[in-house]
């Protein structure tokens, strides 16, 4: 229904469409800003963004509470939930699996692993990150050498997949079993859940361009998802190099996937939902379902972002958040379409 007022004769999404899709995550933003145990008027905040512009004088507090505390978690939302829902769509296209998730090929359980052993070495929050995005993209290199010799075979990638996650699990396993209890283990443990509470500006500035690139060369060769969905002998008969391409589309969907953990630690759901509800709104062509992907996912981790800060005393971890509100949307969304697996 919705999908006839999107599309133009001609196969483009009409301009009005990204006009929306981008206003979306911005009105978002806003209504998160605004969000809190110190709750501020929405005008109040765009009247601040206007003083910031022309360089008037700001209220101290204003400035320090919106610009320093709420405004790095925010941007670092619109980029984590736009790249997980992106690198799931790339996930579920290539393995033409609907519960394909960015964590298939274990990256996000060796980035736990590098968070971990930062961790536990004492290092800053610069540190932490920089290790887990370390053994993040060492994990994928690992997973495709394992292949090297089937690289075409998507069964033996995601089996090389679950051996890489299962070890990185145990040595997880291993190394909160002998943490200080007292000490590391709980940093460990909230770490882990998902977090925006160490976030900012200084920690944005390594992954946050790694996202972006990634999520651009995605967008820029989403045409050919659609050509690898189809068998591999009709994709080549297409003209397509499948080799090549997948290895680009699943290399970009790893950096995403570790840059996102190595932010703001593990984050579930949002790259399985929000793709089978763009789906069902605009269709299987991931000529559309990226640029909706960007908006929707960008959009729904601000307001997760704002409501694990809101609705309790104490910071609500992410996972937690997305998992509550992701399993019955989910549920939601097979009982509509009648079944992922249609």
């Amino acid at each position: 229904m919705i999908k006839k007022y999107c599309i133009r004769d001609d196969g483009k999404l009409h301009l009005y469409v990204y006009l929306i899709l981008f206003i979306l995550p911005l009105v978002c933003a806003i209504i998160a800003l605004s969000m809190g145990r110190m709750k501020i008027n929405i005008f109040e905040i765009i009247n601040l963004f206007k003083n910031y512009i022309l360089k008037r004088n700001l209220d101290p507090m204003m400035e320090s509470l919106i610009f320093k505390i709420r405004l790095p978690r925010i941007l670092t939302a619109l980029i984590v939930g736009a790249g997980l829902t992106v690198a799931g769509l790339v996930f579920q296209a290539i393995f033409s699996n609907p519960l394909a998730t960015p964590d298939i090929l274990g990256v996000t359980s060796a980035s736990s692993l590098g968070a971990i052993i930062g961790i536990l070495l004492s290092l800053g929050t610069m540190g932490i990150q920089v290790i887990a995005l370390a053994t993040g993209l060492i994990s994928i290199f690992i997973t495709i050498n394992l292949v090297k010799r089937d690289e075409s075979s998507i069964v033996m990638l995601v089996l090389a997949g679950i051996i890489v996650s299962s070890l990185a699990n145990a040595f997880s396993s291993l190394l909160k079993y002998t943490a200080d209890p007292m000490d590391k283990l709980p940093q460990i443990t909230y770490w882990l859940m998902g977090s925006f509470g160490r976030t900012s500006y200084k920690n944005l500035v390594l992954a946050g361009p790694l996202i972006l690139i990634s999520i651009f060369v995605i967008y820029k060769m989403r045409w050919s998802l659609n050509l690898l969905s189809l068998s591999e002998d009709e994709a080549k008969s297409l003209g397509i190099n499948v080799k090549k391409r997948r290895f680009i589309f699943i290399l970009t969907s790893t950096i995403i996937t570790a840059s996102s953990v190595s932010i703001c630690g593990q984050i579930g759901w949002i790259g399985l939902i929000i793709p089978h509800l763009v789906r069902m709104i605009i269709g299987a062509n991931n000529i559309y379902t990226l640029p909706f992907g960007i908006s929707f996912g960008a959009g729904f981790m601000v307001l997760i972002e704002a409501l694990s800060r809101t609705v309790s005393v104490i910071e609500l971890p992410i996972s937690i958040l997305t998992a509550i509100i992701g399993a019955p949307i989910f549920i939601m969304l097979m009982r509509r379409s009648g079944g992922i697996f249609k």
